[in-house]
């Protein structure tokens, strides 16, 4: 069970929430901190005091945006959060996965329970309630900007929690209503701000990148793996990794990536067996190089990681409420340039790590450069072998690379120009999603690879770390004898990595 604060919420915590929905194995219970809740109860309490007076509060009294110097009366205050929110929920395309609307639920969640947003704690009750029963509201994938916040998305919540709109449960889709009432849920009537609280925040962005971060975290420490399987696939030396090395150009990243690698790759019977007499004075750059390259991915994860942590425990909504003098302060938390400029440099990182893995398969399966068989098969010629993995990761690599242009420096201006500026996060986060599941296809491909050019060296015994690793692909893909559809292989290996069971094998 996990208590939300507000505070102290971490990636791992949210990505075990969003892949542990009611029923699946490992499944967490959500509820709201008690002291959390009396900061809720109390800055509602404020907000209710501000309204006694005729003082304009935005969205609460007043219209939104553009609408901003309108009054709106005390008898349609509520009504004006219901409109909202069924004005907003204007998304198209293809529905959020449910683990991404899960992670939206407890991110929003989460940054009610700061109680600096003026809305009721059964507003955080009723979102847990539906992360808790696996009630997810259907949350089309394009309609948000990135500033004002997330509004088409999560506004496509707000309605589900009102009763109204669609929502899926057990992998079936049908009426918000009657899965709420099929779960016992009343649906949530909104108070004054309630829908603002509701919409107005960065919890779609955030979430769909904190999931693909993690799985970004994954495939680094995957690609350390590949890459030690394929130097032994190749017999290449380990000394570029020497930690002499990178103790001359101390950058954290790249200090990791070398130290994983020499500790993949020690204690290798292909390594003796070329130590001496070998004619070769370096390796090409895509193996020598690799702590670098890595280590660079590593310290833009770093970065990314942090800037998401400290979003997922944000208010990010506007105006704040906050209790202490009653204060009611409109700003700008609801932009998220920061974290659209974070994931697309992740979307560049991916793109990079992509661009060296494929130089390794290339080298794999070229014999001019490996000294092995061509394409790695048995019999070159009559057999095509591996030949066409290395098209396969060329292709993927080809749209990592265009999606490794940044959505954050592009801007549109909405809502009549008062919303001048925008962060186009919700574009940035679509990115690197798509970015990350096609670099851990090229991964496969190379992991694939590598593995078949290390048995061509057998009797010799890789390192243990590569051999471990090639025992776990064999217990899915046997060896290319002869040749046979090779997409299925591709696809075990590729789930392989996004599970994360090459990490540290």
């Amino acid at each position: 069970m996990i208590a939300i604060s507000g505070e102290g919420l971490t990636l791992e915590q949210v990505e075990a929430v969003a892949r542990g929905g009611p029923g699946a194995r490992g499944g967490i219970a959500v509820v709201l901190d008690e002291e959390a809740a009396g900061r809720v109860r109390r800055s509602r309490a404020a907000l209710e005091r501000l309204l006694e007076g005729d003082a304009p509060v935005y969205g609460v009294n007043t219209g939104f945006g553009r609408l901003a110097d309108v009054q709106i009366g005390r008898d349609g205050q509520r009504a004006l959060q219901r409109n909202m929110v069924r004005s907003h929920a204007a998304g198209i395309g293809a529905a959020l996965s449910a683990d991404e609307v899960r992670a939206i639920l407890l991110l929003r969640a989460n940054a009610l329970a700061r109680g600096q947003s003026g809305c009721r704690a059964v507003v955080v009750e009723r979102l847990l309630e539906l992360l808790n029963h696996g009630i997810h509201p259907v949350v089309p994938e394009i309609g948000s900007v990135g500033a004002s916040g997330d509004l088409a998305p999560l506004a496509h919540v707000a309605l589900a929690l009102m009763g109204e709109g669609r929502a899926e449960a057990g992998g079936e889709e049908g009426d918000a209503g009657e899965l709420l009432a099929a779960a016992g849920i009343a649906p949530l009537e909104l108070a004054e701000k309630e829908g603002l609280a509701l919409v107005n925040g960065t919890q779609a962005v955030t979430g769909i990148g904190i999931l693909a971060v993690q799985r970004f975290g994954r495939a680094l420490d995957t690609a350390d793996v590949a890459g030690a399987v394929t130097l032994e696939g190749l017999r290449g030396t380990p000394r570029p990794f020497r930690a002499e090395i990178h103790a001359a150009r101390p950058h954290p990243g790249q200090i990791a990536s070398a130290r994983r690698l020499r500790d993949l790759l020690a204690d290798s019977e292909i390594r003796e067996s070329h130590r001496t007499g070998d004619p070769r004075v370096q390796d090409a750059y895509s193996l020598r190089c690799m702590p670098q390259v890595h280590g660079a991915a590593r310290e833009a994860h770093g970065y990314a990681y942090r800037i998401l942590a400290t979003e997922a425990n944000s208010t990010t909504d506007n105006p704040l409420v906050l209790p202490s003098g009653d204060l009611v302060l409109s700003g700008g938390n609801f932009h998220a340039q920061v974290v659209a400029q974070c994931l697309d440099l992740v979307a560049i990182a991916a793109a990079d790590l992509a661009a060296i893995s494929e130089r390794r398969i290339d080298r794999l399966l070229n014999p001019d450069l490996s000294g092995l068989p061509a394409f790695l098969s048995p019999e070159p010629g009559s057999r095509s072998g591996l030949m066409i993995v290395q098209v396969t990761a060329a292709d993927a690599l080809a749209e990592v690379r265009v999606l490794a242009g940044p959505a954050s420096i592009d801007s549109v201006s909405t809502s009549a120009s008062q919303e001048d500026h925008v962060s186009m996060g919700m574009a940035a986060a679509r990115k690197v999603r798509r970015s990350i599941a096609l670099l851990e296809m090229v991964l496969a491909a190379e992991i694939l690879c590598g593995v078949q050019a290390v048995e061509f060296h057998r009797p010799l015994r890789a390192s243990a770390g590569v051999e471990r690793a090639l025992e776990l692909v064999r217990t899915r893909v046997r060896r290319l004898d002869r040749d046979r559809p090779l997409a299925g292989d591709l696809a075990a290996v590729a789930e392989l990595v996004e599970g994360g069971a090459l990490c540290n094998p």
